[in-house]
């Protein structure tokens, strides 16, 4: 007995147990438009947040593009006053360059018109060495080949090839060596086929008796100096290109 009454006791303590636990029962009784209502107005409040995002956004990515293209017209604004000032600073200097061709091309006209330049002392010294001692030379004469003419042509045919002659008359008061006068001007560089034209004897009230002595001698290209062939291809090159501008 006690046994069937003890169940239905903890039977109902068991069902109160999961009424307690499961809840009470819930009805929505609203419209379905209103809920509807609810739900758009929540949309809509999203879309509201969302458009002032983009519009934030946007107003950003605006600023920073004027700030780009303030930056950008700064810098243009500098480059066209750096690009101003140079151009004033090369019109200053124009004229530089065509002077520098001008001073190009003066040094290729110096150096062509003393393509044929000489320095004499050293030769005249020379001569002055294998004369007899105690003569001098009285007279001296040269012809050669200029940068605009060639060599003048020599009678002998069997002289060896040269650019120019050298005549001079000296005194001697020793008889001369014709001979070994010849010699010795044909070993001095640069010198051939020396020839001693004439020898006189003649007096004056100076000198007295002395022997006048004629002579001439050709000279090669190694007598050129060059002291003016200064000029470089390059220099050349400039000033041809500077012309034909």
């Amino acid at each position: 007995m006690s046994s069937l009454l003890e169940r239905p006791a903890r039977s109902a303590k068991t069902r109160s147990t999961q009424s307690l636990v499961t809840g009470l029962p819930q009805v929505n009784l609203l419209p379905p438009e209103v809920r509807a209502a609810r739900g758009l107005q929540s949309i809509k409040r999203w879309l509201v947040i969302a458009l002032l995002v983009v519009l934030v956004v946007c107003a950003l990515m605006w600023l920073w593009a004027q700030s780009v293209q303030s930056g950008a017209q700064a810098d243009l604004e500098n480059a066209q006053q750096e690009t101003a000032r140079l151009t004033q600073e090369q019109a200053k200097y124009a004229e530089v360059p065509r002077v520098q061709a001008q001073l190009v091309q003066a040094a290729l006209g110096r150096e062509i018109g003393m393509t044929t330049d000489v320095v004499w002392k050293p030769y005249l010294d020379a001569i002055a060495a294998v004369l007899p001692e105690g003569a001098s030379i009285d007279t001296f004469g040269m012809t050669g080949a200029t940068p605009m003419t060639g060599a003048p042509e020599v009678s002998d045919v069997l002289a060896a090839p040269s650019v120019g002659q050298l005549a001079f008359g000296a005194r001697s008061v020793a008889v001369p060596d014709a001979a070994a006068l010849m010699d010795a001007l044909d070993s001095i560089p640069g010198f051939s086929d020396a020839f001693v034209t004439s020898v006189q004897v003649q007096t004056d009230e100076v000198s007295g008796v002395y022997y006048a002595i004629q002579a001439q001698v050709q000279f090669d290209s190694t007598v050129y100096s060059g002291r003016y062939s200064t000029l470089s291809d390059a220099d050349a090159d400039e000033t041809a290109a500077t012309e034909d501008n």
